[in-house]
């Protein structure tokens, strides 16, 4: 009867969870439309507008590391509570910052209560699979996906309605409903011990810098499609318009499709397979990419590597939240901070990579990484259960 009981509290833990995910997603997403309401508003010029989204990134750099320790401190369930309110409140902040200075700050603060959620929901979707002894991370990731895709649908739509107000009003209002309906049914990890909350340190195992650089070659990719897939359709391929914002669009489609399917895969062929598998997927895709000729060519293999991509940075994760003798939460922090700077940090060096020899070598060189992870799958490991629970690394 018990076990019953903590199966079942388990299952809510992980509609719990979802939902958070979904909630992250559509804060980033309704933040998307806001961006040219922000350029206008605040009458700046579009490299102002691109320095003051660079602090939202910076913002979440900065929280992950320290949400770890927190995470190891209070566990993932308290600090999920304390970052996921807050970041409700972070679109409303923003809209009504009366200057350039004030909107800095506060999208520095909304990215760092958007990057905390982030590690502390991960962290708790890890806690939520050793409870139900299967995989739930890449589904968890698919309705962060879904979130995204509800908030950038729907928020240009209610601007133009309403205006910027009303609709960053909505979504806080929105968020914070689902998120105070799931706080209550968060799972909770056993009590931290002691050791692992002394002090704010990075992990010593070397294994999670190595699933960090999983995570980092898994992102770069998706930072190369969202930042410069439709530039290089249309300089390079010689796409229209209309034609060239297909590339992302595929992309991220393929990717959320994939994601509600990765679980079951990953249960059925376990995590190190499924990660090299989709890792040679991703690295045909972005190949192809690279040397079609004709534009629709290159979208179809976008899509493709989208299929690939969609599961590889779920698995790095499960796998950095499982290592022995770490605290789930130092070691998700590093992994997330790691692989977030390939969609916050490298896609500017991309941007001179490509402005000097064009995007069609770095889609091929993006590949070759790809490779790598394929090579460095036997590190995810810890992310396979193994009669009902996570298997251990060799030591």
């Amino acid at each position: 009867m018990m076990a019953d009981d903590a199966m079942a509290k388990a299952r809510r833990g992980r509609r719990a969870v979802a939902a958070m995910f979904l909630v992250n997603g559509f804060l980033i997403g309704s933040w998307a439309p806001q961006i040219p309401v922000t350029l206008a508003r605040l009458e700046i010029t579009e490299f102002t507008l691109g320095l003051l989204i660079l602090t939202f990134g910076l913002g979440a750099l900065v929280a992950m590391p320290t949400c770890g320790y927190l995470i190891g401190r209070f566990g993932s369930r308290w600090t999920v509570r304390v970052f996921g309110v807050v970041s409700c409140f972070g679109l409303l902040a923003v809209a009504l910052s009366p200057g350039i200075v004030a909107a800095g700050i506060t999208l520095f603060l909304f990215g760092g209560f958007i990057g905390g959620m982030d590690v502390a929901m991960n962290a708790n979707a890890v806690e939520v699979e050793k409870q139900l002894r299967r995989a739930i991370m890449s589904s968890s990731h698919g309705f962060w996906s879904v979130g995204g895709f509800i908030g950038g649908g729907a928020g240009g739509t209610l601007i133009e309605a309403q205006g910027y107000l009303f609709h960053a009003g909505v979504v806080t209002a929105a968020a914070l409903i689902v998120t105070l309906a799931g706080l209550s049914f968060l799972v909770t990890e056993p009590r931290p011990e002691a050791h692992e909350v002394r002090r704010f340190a990075l992990p010593r195992n070397p294994t999670v810098y190595l699933v960090g650089l999983i995570a980092l070659f898994s992102m770069i990719p998706e930072g190369a499609v969202l930042d410069w897939a439709a530039l290089y359709l249309r300089q390079e391929r010689g796409a229209d318009l209309a034609t060239a914002g297909f590339g992302f669009a595929a992309f991220s489609g393929a990717m959320a499709l994939m994601r509600f399917a990765g679980d079951r895969v990953r249960n059925r062929f376990g995590a190190v397979a499924t990660l090299r598998v989709s890792s040679l997927i991703a690295a045909a895709g972005m190949f192809v990419a690279g040397f079609a000729t004709e534009p629709w060519l290159a979208i179809a293999a976008f899509a493709f590597a989208g299929l690939g991509i969609a599961n590889m940075v779920p698995i790095a994760f499960s796998a950095a939240g499982n290592q022995p003798g770490t605290s789930s939460g130092a070691s998700l922090s590093t992994v997330t901070l790691m692989g977030y700077s390939g969609i916050l940090v490298a896609p500017s060096g991309i941007g001179y990579v490509g402005e000097h020899v064009g995007f069609a070598p770095v889609y091929v060189a993006v590949s070759a990484l790809l490779v790598v992870v394929c090579l460095m799958a036997g590190l995810a490991r810890s992310a396979e259960f193994t009669h009902g629970e996570p298997a251990q690394p060799p030591a």
